[in-house]
Order: C-alpha cells, then sequence, then structure tokens
C-alpha cells in the first residue's frame, strides 16, 4: 500500500492498527547495513589499514539545490581520500549522483555492497572514477 508516495506497512490487529513508514531515518543516524559496515571499518582501522572514517561528514554540492551526502568518508593509510557508499540496493537517483560525484570531486567514490552470508560474507565494491 502507498500512501503520500511512502511506502507503508501494517501490523497485524485492524484498519490502522499500527502503520509503520518506510522511508529514510533522520540525518546522521545509521542503518543497519550502514552499521555493519562502520564496524568493519573499525577492523580496518585497528588493523592499521585506513587511518580514519566518518559518517555523514561532508555534504557535496552537485547542482543548485542538489547535494549528495556520503555515507563514509574514509581516510586510507595511504592518505587517500575515499567516498564510501554502502548500498543494499540502488535507487535511479542515487546511481546518478555518485556518478556526477565522482565527475566533479577528486575523490575516490566506491559503492560497497554486503555479500550474502551464503556467498561467504563480506563485502563487494564497485568503483566510480
Amino acid at each position: 500500500m502507498k500512501r503520500f508516495g511512502a511506502a507503508v506497512r501494517t501490523r497485524k490487529g485492524g484498519p490502522g492498527a499500527g502503520v509503520l513508514a518506510l522511508g529514510r531515518l533522520k540525518p546522521g543516524t545509521m542503518n543497519k547495513l550502514e552499521a555493519a559496515y562502520a564496524a568493519h571499518l573499525e577492523q580496518q582501522k585497528a588493523a592499521g589499514l585506513i587511518l580514519w572514517f566518518k559518517f555523514e561528514a561532508i555534504k557535496l554540492r552537485l547542482a543548485d539545490n542538489t547535494f549528495y551526502t556520503a555515507d563514509f568518508f574514509v581516510l586510507t593509510r595511504s592518505a587517500i581520500l575515499e567516498v564510501h557508499e554502502v548500498k543494499g540496493r540502488w535507487e535511479d537517483d542515487a546511481r546518478v549522483k555518485i556518478k556526477v560525484a565522482a565527475e566533479l570531486y577528486p575523490f575516490r567514490f566506491i559503492a560497497v555492497y554486503a555479500k550474502p552470508k551464503k556467498a561467504g560474507g563480506g563485502w563487494d565494491a564497485e568503483v566510480f572514477e
């Protein structure tokens, strides 16, 4: 069911009982996939593979009234600043925004996907340059 353009789901218990909106979290709040990736980055930091990372640290301007807020900025141990975007699935506008950002800014943009547990778990990546 769609209501006002946002997807909703209902809990059992009759009409309108426990309607939950599905959508974006409050800015600065990680979803489960982003939290799992943050834990992965903490492990990389502890192992000395990266120096620093920050969630939703920087908002990049792509055009008038159009911005891209990256999930993570990551500083590698070779002092290269990367932008990591964690995705469970792509919406068309998100793919366009990361491609435009990669053309405008001198960072390495990487989309990160969780591999299914049956495939061994871990993370896959797609680089936008």
